[in-house]
């Protein structure tokens, strides 16, 4: 019995398991919503919330600690230019977790995780768009 056993494995290897969280992180600082199982998207919550908050941080100890765990040096400086600064006021909660649907193939549910301002961002950027042509 799995007791006292928390977290899921997703039935990978621990350097696989630590890859594809990494990745999803990353993807998800670099397009700030992104699809994927409900499972996956409530473990990446918290390591991306807290990866967050060292944005907010901004000092060295935290870019050398965002490094540690996103090598993508584009994607880290998105974090600490752009994503952290709009949160300065807020004491946690920077994402939202949205059931959609049930994966046609596996039946699996499906979630969008995304920032809770991605709808003013991606507003404010239809109206630039808006404002160019």
């Amino acid at each position: 019995m799995r007791h006292k056993v928390a977290g899921s494995n997703f039935n990978r290897t621990a350097n696989q398991r630590k890859a594809l969280l990494r990745g999803l992180v990353s993807s998800l600082f670099e397009h700030q919503r992104i699809e994927t199982t409900l499972a996956k998207a409530k473990a990446i919550k918290g390591i991306a919330e807290k990866l967050v908050t060292f944005g907010k941080r901004g000092d060295l100890h935290s870019k050398r600690m965002v490094m540690s765990y996103i090598p993508n040096r584009t994607v880290m400086t998105k974090l600490f230019s752009e994503i952290a600064p709009r949160f300065t006021d807020r004491n946690g909660g920077y994402l939202r977790i949205v059931q959609t649907r049930q994966r046609v193939n596996d039946r699996a549910p499906m979630a969008i995780i995304e920032f809770i301002d991605y709808e003013d961002i991606r507003a404010k950027a239809a109206e630039k768009e808006g404002k160019k042509e």
